[in-house]
């Protein structure tokens, strides 16, 4: 039994390796750093949070999620301050997870969840449009959705004709579901773009290769300095925020696919913050637990945390032996592959499901998808959160008031729901409408919450109509 699990994680970190071997290097990309460092956090994910307890499973690495935020943050503060961002931000995680609040992850409102899916899959597939046709995109957000309109002239038609084909692969290989068992789609869409692009000799760009070494940058102690302004304390508790809340999600995700030992939270958290220390140390991406390897790590058949230990193992092996494969990769392709995962991030399911039985949760999913697009990562998830919290309080202060007839041949008033000033008015609306000379009973059994406002104004309306209205009430009220 134990040489059967050795085997399975053996195959399984070799699929895991696969898949992680392009996502990592096009993160990179996409972030505005040198493509090794794409490759570093993949390997710390795998050598570091992989070794660690939290979720036996889950696989770590450079996350799609969080590359318009880094990008962001490197087009500000530069390369040099990236370091300090992720060191602080795992720092952030260790104190969350030694709080125990890791769980209370789980409490975060889906809308604004798939929200910021969302709005990070349509940041990333514009963003990614320009590098398809070799075309330098604008620094802002609002700058490359405006220059859409332009783009299509500016495209290098190789270029774009490498990126098609690299999508064209990523939609029908999985169709083949032997080949997609053997070979990850995105290694297959990317190795196919490759060989087209050196068989013709094709004119376009490819990935740029510095060395491991080279790219690494050892923490700048200096680099502390710029804690005190208030934009970069944003970016690392955006960092730590975002970042904790897509491995968590992502565990509780990955925990439906297979039987195994459940994830511990705050473990789990803790494990992220000490991986993402040390990629800041080494002046690296930021981790975080990617559902895409994860989900290919439990298909593969893995049963311990062997198997993502194992991938970390193959992409040092990669990185350290064979750099210079990494230069026959055309952009394009990995721009691609990078739109393919966005268009995933896009929970078009999910949303529709959601249409059907809760739109007012539509509304704080579209707001906060126009906030990230139209301002940022960290200010539209907040956006969300507020406008989340917002209805939920309107909805808690909603209350129900139905008029009936009883035998006796009094009019009944059932109040139901949260009495609060909220409401008041149309509580006060129905009881002075009433007939002025019918009897009235007014029955308060269903109220679950009332204020002092409406508690005062009910007995006020009880007096004016004197000997004319009797109240019941439960001890609730």
């Amino acid at each position: 039994m134990r040489s059967r699990a050795h085997t399975a994680d053996l195959l399984a970190s070799l699929v895991v390796f696969l898949v992680a071997l392009p996502l990592c290097v096009g993160v990179a990309m996409a972030s505005g750093v040198p493509a090794e460092l794409g490759l570093v956090t993949g390997i710390v994910g795998g050598l570091v949070a992989g070794s660690l307890p939290g979720s036996s499973l889950q696989v770590s690495g450079p996350a799609a999620g969080l590359t318009v935020l880094v990008y962001e943050a490197v087009h500000a503060y530069g390369v040099e301050a990236l370091g300090v961002l992720v060191f602080v931000a795992g720092l952030v995680q260790l104190g969350l997870g030694a709080l125990g609040l890791g769980r209370w992850f789980r409490a975060v409102s889906v809308a604004v969840v798939q929200g910021m899916l969302t709005g990070i899959g349509l940041i990333l597939i514009v963003g990614q449009l320009y590098a398809l046709g070799d075309v330098t995109a604008p620094g802002t957000g609002l700058g490359k959705l405006t220059g859409l309109v332009s783009l299509p002239g500016l495209m290098d038609a190789t270029a774009l004709s490498v990126g098609g084909a690299t999508l064209a692969v990523l939609v029908l290989w999985p169709r083949w579901r032997l080949g997609a068992r053997a070979v990850p789609a995105p290694l297959v869409a990317v190795a196919v773009a490759a060989a087209l692009t050196g068989v013709f000799g094709l004119d376009v760009r490819r990935v740029g290769v510095r060395g491991l070494l080279e790219s690494i940058r050892v923490l700048d102690v200096s680099q502390f300095g710029r804690l005190t302004e208030p934009g970069v304390v944003g970016t690392v508790v955006a960092f730590a925020l975002i970042a904790s809340a897509e491995s968590l999600f992502g565990a509780a995700a990955v925990d439906r696919l297979h039987r195994g030992p459940r994830t511990h939270y705050d473990r789990e958290l803790m494990s992220q913050g000490v991986g993402n220390t040390v990629c800041g140390l080494l002046g690296a991406l930021p981790m975080t637990a990617v559902i895409v390897r994860s989900a290919a790590n439990v298909r593969a058949g893995a049963r311990t945390k062997a198997s993502r230990v194992l991938h970390g193992v193959w992409l040092l092996l990669f990185t350290a032996v064979v750099p210079g494969v990494l230069e026959l990769i055309p952009v394009a392709a990995l721009a691609g592959v990078l739109v393919h995962a966005g268009c995933k991030l896009v929970p078009v399911r999910e949303v529709r499901a959601m249409w059907r039985g809760h739109r007012g949760e539509v509304v704080v999913l579209v707001v906060t998808v126009g906030a990230i697009v139209f301002g940022n990562l960290f200010e539209g998830v907040l956006v969300g959160l507020a406008l989340a919290v917002a209805k939920t309080a309107w909805e808690a202060g909603q209350v129900q008031v139905e008029t009936a007839e009883n035998a006796a041949g009094e009019l009944v008033v059932r109040v139901l729901g949260h009495a609060t000033f909220l409401r008041l008015p149309k509580l006060l609306d129905t009881l002075e409408a009433l007939p002025g000379d019918r009897a009235v009973r007014l029955e308060l059994g269903g109220v679950r919450h009332m204020d002092l406002a409406c508690a005062a104004a009910l007995d006020g309306w009880a007096a004016a109509r004197g000997q004319g209205a009797t109240a019941t009430s439960s001890s609730t009220t």
